[in-house]
């Protein structure tokens, strides 16, 4: 087995990556395909926080402690009700993972990774997001790569979405 994954079938799927490397359209398609429930990070930030990006002033740390321990307490609710589920969350930091993955063996972390030009190109394209383009240097600027030791499983966003969700299934024994 590769030292990359987790020891058996994960209970709950953290889905990371910069804004539009394609976390939401895979935790949609995984959720789909398993029948699992998903949540958006997004859908965990306080209205304080979705207003300052709005602006384009990217958060703090300290702005950022309610919502990963909201994300955290749900992965959590999953885990102890013998649930599973589905968030993406940017995750860029390691704190931030140590928050909501850190010594949980049964939560995978996906971790979808791409240049900044293809991403850039995404983000241009999209429509109603809250986050302006010109936040995605600074969010490639903070990005921590997970290590080995937080066993991602590492997945290029160059690949079709289909072929993106298949891989996932494949490694993290779910197909």
């Amino acid at each position: 087995m590769d030292s990359t994954q987790p020891a058996g079938k994960p209970a709950v799927i953290v889905v990371m990556g910069v804004a539009s490397s394609g976390k939401t359209s895979l935790g949609e398609r995984l959720a789909q395909r398993l029948g699992w429930p998903f949540r958006d990070a997004d859908s965990f930030h306080p209205p304080e926080n979705v207003a300052k990006m709005s602006s384009g002033i990217p958060l703090t740390d300290e702005d950022r402690k309610p919502w990963l321990a909201a994300i955290a307490a749900w992965i959590d609710e999953l885990r102890a009700t013998g649930g599973n589920g589905i968030v993406t969350c940017s995750a860029l930091k390691r704190a931030y993972r140590e928050v909501i993955v850190g010594n949980r063996p049964d939560v995978a972390l996906v971790y979808l990774k791409g240049s900044r030009e293809l991403i850039g190109a995404r983000m241009a394209a999209r429509q109603h997001h809250f986050m302006p383009p010109a936040l995605l240097d600074s969010q490639f600027a903070t990005l921590e790569e997970p290590g080995v030791d937080e066993r991602p499983l590492v997945v290029p966003v160059d690949a079709s979405k289909e072929a993106i969700v298949e891989q996932v299934l494949h490694e993290l024994r779910l197909d």
